[in-house]
């Protein structure tokens, strides 16, 4: 599982669309919204959060197109569905891959990027927190959307299609946490949701990924 994880940390950055791209692309989102908005500091207080986490879901979407299509056009996939390792194993090993060279880095620079927004200063805990508890879940369902359009020709499209509608949970929650972490009030209930949906998409989409490759490679 370690090796898995290794090669495809290393084709992540040796393929492009992983780390360098999904960071460029948050701090082009985070710049640009001020020319789109206007310069005032409470308008931009108070759409930051949002901001922030509809950039890192964006830039998030990039690299999926690209998950398992390495692995399906040099036969990989074929190997990891024959081999010991179970193939929920292997695909979590792939999301969990994705989240440490796209989720991992949004998360660590959207504080930054956070001060380009006038982001309040009590919400940059929240912001990070969220972000951290959140983005996994993207990976996974990305991971899910992967696998459902692994093979198609030019089924970049499609996937961003198929993944957005399931993003729109983890949005919701994940931005209300910090929206609500921004201005003082209690973020108990929505950092509970966003907890429980992550744990949810960890624990049952991994199989769903899984049946839907067996039967893709068939």
């Amino acid at each position: 599982m370690i090796a898995l994880l290794l090669r495809d940390l290393k084709l992540a950055f040796r393929a492009g669309g992983g780390f360098g791209l999904g960071l460029a692309f948050f701090l082009i989102v985070t710049v640009l919204v001020p020319f789109s908005v206007g310069p005032q500091s409470s308008l931009l207080s108070t759409i930051a959060p949002g901001v922030l986490w509809l950039g890192a879901l964006l830039a998030c979407l990039l690299s999926l197109d690209r998950l398992l299509a390495l692995d399906w056009e040099d036969g990989s996939l074929d190997l990891l569905a024959t081999s010991p390792l179970p193939l929920e194993a292997a695909v979590t090993i792939k999301a969990l891959a994705h989240w440490l060279t796209t989720g991992l880095p949004l998360v660590l620079a959207a504080p930054v990027l956070g001060v380009l927004l006038h982001l309040p200063a009590q919400g940059y805990v929240w912001l990070f927190l969220s972000l951290l508890i959140g983005t996994p879940a993207m990976s996974v369902i990305g991971t899910f959307g992967a696998a459902l359009t692994v093979g198609l020709k030019r089924g970049g499209l499609l996937l961003s299609l198929l993944v957005l509608p399931l993003y729109v949970p983890t949005l919701i929650f994940g931005a209300e946490v910090a929206r609500r972490g921004a201005t003082g009030m209690d973020v108990q209930t929505p950092l509970l949701m966003l907890a429980g949906i992550t744990a949810a998409t960890i624990a049952l989409l991994p199989f769903a990924s899984a049946a839907v490759l067996r039967i893709n490679l068939r």
